[in-house]
């Protein structure tokens, strides 16, 4: 689903099968089964890098927290010389922030934590692919790479609708390794936006039922 550029940092094969890319195959794949909420993963990576499963874990962690704090499920690390410099979670309500995507709020942490805007050297870990404000603050600080888990076939700025990463009238490229963990990040997805129709089917039948 990320589009495929003659970049050595691109992970994605450029192999044939029927005469379609590999880009082109799951990108009509997804546009049919789409990766969220619903979460349906027809093609992941046929090997993960131990380290990127690691830090995805821990932002599958902060996913959660936002999930126990009734926002969307999506969490964030910032990684630099192997460590975890900052974290962060979605809490656009309650925040009431529009800008409080997770991998926004950990990069500006992170910026603060090293003291520099330029995260050059850093790896942003995510659990769901980054919208067009989030890839594009990894383009204005320089980050070295993305990892992201679930496709966003509604947003995704990352190879799904847009490819913010690679493209050749920005400033600066980045590195994209995408669907790691990504049947497990959009599992939390699915989970959560299931418990809420369920909350508000409650009252709806409560209703119809009249009372007793």
């Amino acid at each position: 689903m990320v589009s495929i550029l003659a970049h050595a940092t691109r992970v994605w094969p450029e192999q044939k099968d029927g005469g379609k890319s590999v880009r082109e195959e799951q990108r009509g794949r997804s546009a049919q089964a789409g990766d969220v909420p619903r979460g349906d993963v027809p093609w992941q990576p046929a090997s993960v890098a131990p380290v990127d499963e690691r830090f995805m874990r821990l932002a599958l962690e902060e996913a959660r927290l936002a999930a126990a704090e009734g926002e969307v499920p999506i969490g964030a690390v910032v990684v630099c010389d192997g460590e975890v410099i900052a974290c962060g979670h979605n809490r656009r309500e309650r925040d009431l922030d529009p800008s409080a995507h997770a991998e926004f709020s950990a990069m500006l942490r992170a910026s603060r934590a090293l003291g520099r805007w330029r995260l050059t050297g850093c790896t942003v870990y995510v659990t769901v692919e980054p919208c067009l404000m989030c890839a594009g603050l990894m383009v204005n600080a320089r980050v070295d790479r993305c990892v992201f888990g679930a496709s966003d076939p509604k947003g995704g700025a990352l190879g799904t609708l847009y490819d913010v990463s690679h493209d050749p009238r920005l400033n600066h490229e980045f590195e994209v390794v995408p669907h790691v963990l990504a049947g497990e990040c959009a599992f939390e997805l699915r989970r959560f936006f299931r418990a809420r129709r369920r909350l508000r089917r409650k009252p709806a039948e409560a209703k119809a039922a009249g009372p007793r």
